[in-house]
């Protein structure tokens, strides 16, 4: 899942469960269960910890590679990093979790330095070669740990397996969807995605709409439709998840769900349509919810979203605030 806003990422966790909370969702961050790594496109994103070592070896070669060019022009040589290592791993080992302004310190005591984003490519380095990971929160602020020490245990599969287990979660969570979707998504090549495909096909079947061609599980059953509507968060997996969103996404709204340089705005769907967008402030125990309707709701629409609100604002156990804007 998507992470690179934690705040809202945590929630995008919260919308799906029942009875959920920000501190159960931040709890089972702090003790392990959840860890925040760059993976995939790459991007940060909220990976279990049965899940990570499989997912990091299947996405960190294509993902090293492809930053060659920019290690290059940041002067960050192999040697370079091979010493930043063992500096983050010492440091680790003595102070167990460290933020991001700490372990850059310690490369200030090495005289590497971390200016012109060299810190955010060091650090990356380390995730991509199964050193560090999320450690818990500290002072409310995002610190890194020594992966093997936060996930002692190790959850190996052969690389076909891997392949094979990405796809079938792909699109049993996410169906329909097509090859061309999960290629976006996963950042796998098109060989390799269209071998995670052939592997899972028994268990899936395809349906052809236009010229697209939809995956979609043996097992699925027919959805009973009903009204519905969510507060979905910023860069939620609903619209990030496929390289094709007309289907959940008007153009014509398309710049104001997401912006020209890739920011992807927190949602409002409504029957699977996104229907506007919203954006939360926090003020101790009250949270705002500013709404953006692109169409003027209905009375009923009103009283569904009222209850979302309210269903938000539990989630953070404070009071909340409501307010309409019109485009």
């Amino acid at each position: 899942m998507q992470a690179q806003d934690y705040s809202m990422a945590k929630w995008a966790i919260g919308v799906r469960l029942t009875e959920s909370s920000d501190k159960i969702v931040e709890s089972s961050y702090n003790n392990g269960e959840i860890l925040r790594i760059h993976l995939l496109r790459p991007t940060w994103h909220f990976v279990s910890a049965d899940d990570i070592y499989w997912m990091l070896q299947l996405s960190s070669t294509k993902i090293k590679s492809s930053l060659k060019s920019r290690h290059a022009q940041l002067e960050l040589s192999n040697p370079i990093i091979a010493k930043t290592t063992k500096i983050i791993e010492k440091a680790l080992s003595k102070e167990s979790y460290m933020t991001r302004d700490e372990l850059s310190d310690e490369f200030s005591k090495a005289a590497i330095r971390t200016n012109e984003n060299r810190l955010s490519h060091i650090l990356f380095c380390a995730e991509m070669d199964g050193i560090i990971c999320s450690g818990p929160l500290k002072k409310n602020k995002l610190t890194y740990a020594l992966l093997q020490e936060r996930v002692p245990y190790k959850k190996e599969f052969s690389r076909d397996e891997s392949l094979a287990e990405l796809a079938k979660r792909y699109f049993r969570s996410r169906r329909p969807a097509t090859l061309a979707d999960f290629i976006w998504w996963s950042n796998l090549s098109v060989t390799d995605a269209r071998k995670a495909v052939y592997l899972i096909k028994d268990d899936f079947h395809t349906e052809s709409i236009g010229a697209c061609e939809y995956w979609i599980s043996n097992t699925d059953y027919p959805i009973i439709k009903k009204t519905s509507l969510y507060l979905l968060p910023a860069y939620d997996e609903f619209l990030i998840s496929y390289r094709d969103r007309s289907s959940s996404l008007s153009k014509v709204y398309n710049k104001r769900t997401v912006s020209d340089n890739g920011i992807f705005y927190p949602l409002i769907v409504i029957d699977g349509q996104v229907a506007g967008t919203w954006k939360r402030t926090i003020k101790k125990n009250k949270v705002i919810i500013e709404l953006l309707f692109f169409e003027q709701p209905d009375t009923f629409t009103i009283k569904l979203i009222e209850d979302k609100v309210n269903c938000f604002s539990n989630y953070l156990s404070k009071e909340s605030e409501l307010i309409y804007r019109s485009l």
